[in-house]
Protein backbone atom coordinates (compact mmCIF):
# COMPACT_ATOMS: atom_id res chain seq x y z
CA UNK A 1 0.00 0.00 0.00
CA UNK A 2 2.88 2.41 0.57
CA UNK A 3 4.36 2.34 -2.85
CA UNK A 4 0.46 2.66 -4.07
CA UNK A 5 0.46 6.13 -1.83
CA UNK A 6 4.04 6.82 -3.55
CA UNK A 7 3.22 6.39 -7.25
CA UNK A 8 0.06 8.83 -6.74
CA UNK A 9 1.84 11.62 -5.03
CA UNK A 10 4.87 11.50 -7.92
CA UNK A 11 1.18 11.52 -10.24
CA UNK A 12 0.20 14.61 -8.46
CA UNK A 13 3.10 16.25 -8.43
CA UNK A 14 3.49 15.80 -12.05
CA UNK A 15 0.22 16.90 -12.14
CA UNK A 16 0.78 20.36 -10.13
CA UNK A 17 4.02 21.32 -11.61
CA UNK A 18 3.24 20.57 -14.97
CA UNK A 19 -0.01 20.29 -15.90
CA UNK A 20 -1.84 22.75 -14.25
CA UNK A 21 0.37 25.41 -14.85
CA UNK A 22 0.40 24.48 -18.69
CA UNK A 23 -2.67 24.80 -19.17
CA UNK A 24 -3.09 28.23 -17.13
CA UNK A 25 -0.50 29.20 -19.87
CA UNK A 26 -2.78 28.14 -22.44
CA UNK A 27 -6.06 29.34 -20.94
CA UNK A 28 -4.30 32.97 -20.70
CA UNK A 29 -3.31 32.81 -24.59
CA UNK A 30 -7.03 32.56 -25.34
CA UNK A 31 -8.14 35.12 -23.29
CA UNK A 32 -4.94 37.45 -24.79
CA UNK A 33 -6.59 36.18 -28.36
CA UNK A 34 -9.84 37.36 -27.19
CA UNK A 35 -8.63 40.76 -26.35
CA UNK A 36 -6.42 41.08 -29.19
CA UNK A 37 -9.59 40.19 -32.05
CA UNK A 38 -12.42 42.01 -30.00
CA UNK A 39 -9.84 45.45 -30.32
CA UNK A 40 -9.70 44.77 -33.85
CA UNK A 41 -12.97 43.85 -34.24
CA UNK A 42 -14.09 47.19 -32.45
CA UNK A 43 -11.34 49.25 -34.09
CA UNK A 44 -12.02 48.26 -37.48
CA UNK A 45 -15.77 48.46 -37.10
CA UNK A 46 -15.64 51.91 -35.73
CA UNK A 47 -13.01 53.09 -38.77
CA UNK A 48 -15.71 51.89 -41.75
CA UNK A 49 -18.52 53.39 -39.44
CA UNK A 50 -17.11 56.38 -39.49
CA UNK A 51 -15.55 57.03 -42.51
CA UNK A 52 -18.68 54.96 -44.50
CA UNK A 53 -16.55 52.76 -46.57
CA UNK A 54 -14.24 49.76 -46.45
CA UNK A 55 -10.61 49.59 -48.30
CA UNK A 56 -8.07 46.77 -49.09
CA UNK A 57 -5.93 48.42 -46.80
CA UNK A 58 -8.17 48.40 -44.08
CA UNK A 59 -9.51 44.79 -44.54
CA UNK A 60 -6.32 43.75 -45.25
CA UNK A 61 -4.70 45.73 -41.29
CA UNK A 62 -7.66 43.99 -39.57
CA UNK A 63 -6.76 40.62 -40.85
CA UNK A 64 -3.43 40.77 -40.50
CA UNK A 65 -3.79 42.12 -36.74
CA UNK A 66 -5.59 39.25 -36.24
CA UNK A 67 -3.76 36.56 -37.56
CA UNK A 68 -1.05 37.94 -34.96
CA UNK A 69 -2.93 35.60 -32.37
CA UNK A 70 -1.78 32.18 -34.43
CA UNK A 71 -5.67 31.42 -34.91
CA UNK A 72 -7.61 30.65 -37.66
CA UNK A 73 -10.79 32.64 -38.01
CA UNK A 74 -13.68 32.94 -40.42
CA UNK A 75 -14.81 36.48 -41.17
CA UNK A 76 -18.46 37.30 -41.19
CA UNK A 77 -19.54 40.96 -42.77
CA UNK A 78 -22.72 42.42 -42.66
CA UNK A 79 -24.12 45.90 -44.33
CA UNK A 80 -27.96 46.36 -43.73
CA UNK A 81 -28.76 49.53 -46.40
CA UNK A 82 -31.79 51.67 -45.26
CA UNK A 83 -34.33 52.10 -48.38
CA UNK A 84 -37.44 54.16 -47.70
CA UNK A 85 -40.47 52.56 -49.42
CA UNK A 86 -43.77 54.44 -50.41
CA UNK A 87 -46.39 52.93 -49.68
CA UNK A 88 -49.80 52.66 -51.89
CA UNK A 89 -52.99 50.97 -51.88
CA UNK A 90 -52.98 50.18 -55.20
CA UNK A 91 -49.12 49.99 -56.23
CA UNK A 92 -50.12 49.87 -60.23
CA UNK A 93 -51.67 53.68 -59.62
CA UNK A 94 -49.38 56.23 -58.21
CA UNK A 95 -52.46 58.43 -57.32
CA UNK A 96 -52.87 56.03 -54.05
CA UNK A 97 -50.01 57.48 -52.19
CA UNK A 98 -50.94 57.14 -48.84
CA UNK A 99 -48.01 59.39 -47.91
CA UNK A 100 -45.91 57.21 -45.79
CA UNK A 101 -43.18 55.47 -46.49
CA UNK A 102 -42.15 51.89 -45.00
CA UNK A 103 -38.20 51.55 -43.49
CA UNK A 104 -36.47 48.44 -45.33
CA UNK A 105 -32.95 47.30 -44.34
CA UNK A 106 -31.48 45.36 -47.63
CA UNK A 107 -28.58 42.92 -46.55
CA UNK A 108 -25.01 42.68 -48.39
CA UNK A 109 -22.65 40.26 -46.99
CA UNK A 110 -18.81 39.19 -47.81
CA UNK A 111 -19.94 37.78 -50.89
CA UNK A 112 -21.12 40.77 -52.42
CA UNK A 113 -18.24 43.33 -49.81
CA UNK A 114 -15.05 41.88 -50.70
CA UNK A 115 -15.36 41.54 -54.78
CA UNK A 116 -15.58 44.81 -54.50
CA UNK A 117 -12.69 45.21 -52.36
CA UNK A 118 -11.01 42.85 -54.34
CA UNK A 119 -11.78 42.81 -58.06
CA UNK A 120 -10.96 40.57 -61.11
CA UNK A 121 -8.58 43.60 -62.45
CA UNK A 122 -5.33 44.60 -61.66
CA UNK A 123 -6.01 47.80 -59.78
CA UNK A 124 -4.14 49.46 -57.16
CA UNK A 125 -5.53 49.58 -53.66
CA UNK A 126 -6.26 53.13 -53.01
CA UNK A 127 -8.12 53.10 -56.52
CA UNK A 128 -11.59 55.10 -55.68
CA UNK A 129 -13.37 51.81 -57.42
CA UNK A 130 -11.72 49.68 -54.71
CA UNK A 131 -13.92 51.55 -51.76
CA UNK A 132 -16.71 49.79 -50.63
CA UNK A 133 -19.21 52.39 -49.70
CA UNK A 134 -22.04 52.63 -47.30
CA UNK A 135 -24.53 55.80 -46.39
CA UNK A 136 -25.22 57.49 -43.50
CA UNK A 137 -27.87 55.47 -41.20
CA UNK A 138 -26.86 52.08 -42.61
CA UNK A 139 -25.76 49.35 -40.25
CA UNK A 140 -22.48 47.48 -40.54
CA UNK A 141 -21.57 44.79 -38.32
CA UNK A 142 -18.70 42.39 -37.93
CA UNK A 143 -18.34 38.77 -36.55
CA UNK A 144 -15.49 37.00 -36.29
CA UNK A 145 -14.90 33.36 -34.64
CA UNK A 146 -11.66 30.87 -34.48
CA UNK A 147 -12.11 27.73 -36.60
CA UNK A 148 -9.09 26.01 -35.15
CA UNK A 149 -8.64 24.09 -31.89
CA UNK A 150 -6.17 26.10 -29.67
CA UNK A 151 -3.65 24.59 -26.42
CA UNK A 152 -6.08 25.12 -23.77
CA UNK A 153 -9.01 23.37 -25.67
CA UNK A 154 -6.78 20.35 -26.64
CA UNK A 155 -5.63 19.79 -22.91
CA UNK A 156 -8.82 20.59 -21.37
CA UNK A 157 -10.12 17.32 -23.61
CA UNK A 158 -7.07 15.38 -22.75
CA UNK A 159 -8.07 15.87 -19.11
CA UNK A 160 -11.25 15.28 -19.40
CA UNK A 161 -12.73 18.61 -18.50
CA UNK A 162 -14.18 19.82 -21.49
CA UNK A 163 -17.20 21.32 -21.32
CA UNK A 164 -18.78 21.82 -24.90
CA UNK A 165 -16.02 21.04 -27.64
CA UNK A 166 -18.36 22.65 -30.37
CA UNK A 167 -17.76 25.77 -28.62
CA UNK A 168 -15.53 28.91 -30.38
CA UNK A 169 -12.24 29.87 -28.05
CA UNK A 170 -12.29 33.13 -29.80
CA UNK A 171 -15.78 34.83 -30.56
CA UNK A 172 -16.32 38.51 -31.34
CA UNK A 173 -19.10 40.60 -32.83
CA UNK A 174 -19.19 44.34 -33.02
CA UNK A 175 -21.56 47.18 -35.09
CA UNK A 176 -23.75 50.34 -35.19
CA UNK A 177 -25.11 52.70 -37.34
CA UNK A 178 -22.80 54.30 -40.03
CA UNK A 179 -21.99 57.93 -38.96
CA UNK A 180 -20.19 59.08 -41.75
CA UNK A 181 -19.68 59.46 -45.72
CA UNK A 182 -16.26 60.32 -46.01
CA UNK A 183 -15.65 60.10 -49.61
Amino acid sequence: MNSMSKVFAAFLAVALLYVFPTMQAAERQDDLSQMMVYNAVVQFTDAVRTKGYVTPTMYNDFTREMNATGNQYTIQLEHLHKTYHPEYTDPANPNTFENKFTTVYEGYYENAILPVLYPENSMAKDDPSRQYRLQNGDYFTVKVESTNRTMAAILRGMLGIEGNQNRSAVLARYGGMVLNEDY
